[in-house]
């Protein structure tokens, strides 16, 4: 395997990254009957590559996008003890690049960047029924802090 790379995303990397965001709503359509039927998408990505609110970040092997990420500014609640905070999303490795520290690479990556802005919180979303993803996140330092919880009211029976 070559080595990894990590950088900062460009505009030109936008059909690799747009791959994945479809590859990631694929694994995680199982877990949410909420979403709308395809095609949808979750990120607007080439906003956040041009934003200085957000970063993307991409592991690349040589010249192929392998693995991916962004962190994005947001405003906190107002009781709570910070004014802002990152929120991280579009984790992604390439199946045969998983299993090499790939995702903990780029949250670091991340993390220099959230305190280079001066944030202390960073944080995100998974789907509870999304073990894998939530391993991942807990080796890589997450702790679970808080669970959102739906029911549907709308289905006649």
């Amino acid at each position: 395997m070559r080595e990894i790379q990590f950088r900062s995303a460009v505009v030109s990397d936008l059909p690799t990254l747009l791959e994945f965001e479809q590859k990631i709503i694929k694994v995680e359509r199982p877990f949410d009957v909420t979403l709308k039927p395809d095609p949808i998408s979750y990120y607007d990505l080439k906003e956040m590559i041009l934003s200085d609110q957000a970063e993307v970040f991409v592991a690349t092997a040589g010249d192929q996008i392998v693995g991916s990420a962004y962190a994005k500014i947001k405003e906190a609640l107002p009781y709570l003890n910070h004014e802002n905070y990152a929120y991280l999303g579009f984790m992604y490795v390439v199946p045969e690049y998983r299993g090499q520290g790939i995702n903990g690479k780029i949250i670091d990556e991340i993390s220099i960047w959230v305190k280079s802005k001066n944030l202390t919180e960073l944080r995100l979303n998974v789907y509870d029924q999304n073990h894998t993803a939530i391993r991942a996140y807990e080796k890589a330092g997450f702790e679970k802090h808080i669970t959102t919880m739906r029911i549907d009211i709308g289905k006649n029976e």
